[in-house]
């Protein structure tokens, strides 16, 4: 009979709270920018190609060191590297709260992002090596997920409330505190551990999956914006290269930097595409819903802010109803069950008009997120309990390298279906209005500059132009709701195949050790 794992103490309970702190700061780090924006713009006037990098180069650097960083938690010590990441974070954001151009901003977001990679999957193989006891594992896994929810949900509302009570360069002062009691409390209350068969670092592994993840998310955003399509498809096309060499580079390594041997186990490898497909829908009706309450109902950003209260309450609520249900249910039910609660929230989408109140908005977020959030800390759970806890640095980088991915996919795949939609049924309402092509080309770019051409024109033109850009930009959000509702189901389905059997209780690492040899 094997043994009884330890139960963790109210030590460890106390380090889980300290633990959760960075990853909430490095989710709403994310987003945070995108209420900021506006404010940055009009200090520092960064070129429109300026401005994307401000927004993408925190999410593509994190994405690409994942991987990398986990391996150096894994071999030098995971408590370790999480307090090299504080530092490192501290140092960016001072960097960032006092650029005076756009590119030293820039690069300030940068370096957020290496601090990021480096802290994030400390936070969760920490948590699994701290709670061995699978129950305790499954709420400490809760919270885990209920905060990157949380954060996710926040940057937003955090960016409008610190946009309009203090300044931009707050947004990035914030992180301080944060870290310096991280760094305080870290060696107090979270135990030392890393990979004892882990020590040399294959540094040809590390440059290959930096390539291949940054090209596949690069291009990827390429191909969702304005950067044209074949620099977006030569950066697929060098990123899958990359990472199809660094595969085959890890099944020849004695000591992989990361073990793609993991996706062999059925629920690991069913969790994680579950994962990637639950955050594309759920970050696509972010991004498009938030701009709907700005540009559609022309709330400011503090007001939207509140509006978006309810899913972030959410997002930490659907963690531990997923926990409380998983105890008389199955948990492959359970996140079916989620999956198609979110998919009913982008349903409500189909009765959205230019006038419909923001409770509606609130409404649709406030049940994708539950749903969501419901399957995704499930699914974390799966894949932290389907490996060892040697193992756990790799499946935490396998984990949050989905999040990164799905986020990714989440802006650029339903992102673009809101942009193009939105471009064709504009340019066919705004017609008979005779604008110039050069307006044209304007009001059909963006809802935002739609707005601004119509201030510009003004008169009844302007009138309609603002009607047309807002009855259009609603169409598309229907549409782009529709197609999160579809993936939404596609990941239902998925999960109730692949994670069907794995029952709550389980040892499934034990279980499926087998499957790695």
């Amino acid at each position: 009979m094997p043994d009884t794992p330890p139960k963790a103490t109210a030590k460890s309970w106390i380090g889980l709270a300290v633990l959760v702190l960075p990853l909430l700061l490095i989710t709403i780090d994310g987003t945070v920018l995108v209420m900021a924006l506006p404010a940055i713009s009009a200090e520092l006037s960064p070129t429109g190609t300026e401005q994307l990098w401000m927004i993408d180069m925190y999410s593509l650097v994190l994405a690409g060191l994942l991987v990398a960083m986990s391996a150096v938690g894994e071999r030098f010590g995971r408590r370790r590297n999480l307090l090299i990441g504080a530092v490192v974070f501290s140092i960016a954001s001072v960097a960032g709260a006092m650029a005076t151009s756009p590119w030293v901003l820039i690069a300030a977001r940068a370096l957020l992002g290496v601090g990021g990679a480096i802290m994030m999957p400390s936070t969760l193989s920490l948590a699994r090596n701290m709670f061995l006891d699978r129950q305790q594992r499954r709420y400490a896994m809760a919270v885990w997920a209920a905060m990157a929810s949380v954060g996710g949900a926040a940057g937003p509302i955090v960016g409008g409330w610190v946009i309009e009570t203090f300044s931009w360069h707050a947004a990035f002062l914030m992180n301080i505190p944060v870290m310096l009691l991280l760094l305080v409390l870290g060696p107090l209350l979270l135990p030392e551990s890393r990979n004892p068969h882990l020590d040399k670092i294959d540094v040809r592994s590390v440059v290959l999956s930096f390539i291949g993840l940054i090209g596949v998310a690069y291009g990827i955003k390429a191909l969702a914006g304005d950067k044209g399509t074949a620099t977006g498809i030569a950066a697929i096309a060098i990123g899958v290269v990359a990472i199809v060499l660094f595969v085959r580079r890890q099944l020849g390594l004695a000591v992989p930097l990361l073990d793609v041997r993991l996706f062999r186990i059925k629920y690991f490898r069913g969790a994680v595409v579950t994962d990637v497909l639950s955050i594309l829908a759920m970050v696509g009706a972010l991004v498009a819903l938030t701009q709907h309450l700005q540009l559609v109902l022309g709330l400011s950003p503090l007001e939207a802010s509140v509006w978006l209260m309810p899913q972030a309450i959410l997002a930490a609520v659907a963690a531990f109803v997923a926990a409380a249900l998983v105890k008389r249910f199955l948990p492959a039910y359970v996140i079916t069950c989620g999956l198609l609660i979110a998919a009913a929230g982008f349903g409500l989408t189909f009765f959205l008009t230019p006038a419909s109140s923001p409770a509606l908005i609130a409404a649709t977020l406030a049940l994708v997120t539950l749903g969501a959030g419901m399957g995704l800390t499930l699914s974390n759970d799966i894949i932290m309990s389907s490996v060892r806890p040697e193992r756990a640095g790799q499946a935490a980088a396998t984990s949050e390298t989905a999040y990164e991915i799905g986020t990714t996919l989440g802006t650029a795949v339903l992102g673009g279906v809101l942009v193009a939609w939105y471009s064709r049924v504009v340019t066919a309402r705004t017609d008979v209005l005779d604008l110039t092509a050069d307006l044209t080309d304007r009001v059909s770019s963006t809802m935002a500059e739609a707005l601004l051409v119509a201030d510009e024109v003004g008169g009844t033109v302007g009138t309609s132009v603002v009607a047309a850009a807002k009855a259009s930009f609603t169409e598309a959000i229907t549409v782009a709701g529709i197609a999160g509702a579809g993936v939404m189901v596609v990941a239902a389905v998925w999960a109730l195949v692949t994670l069907r059997g794995a029952a709550a209780h389980q040892d499934l690492a034990a279980e499926h050790e087998h499957e790695l040899r």
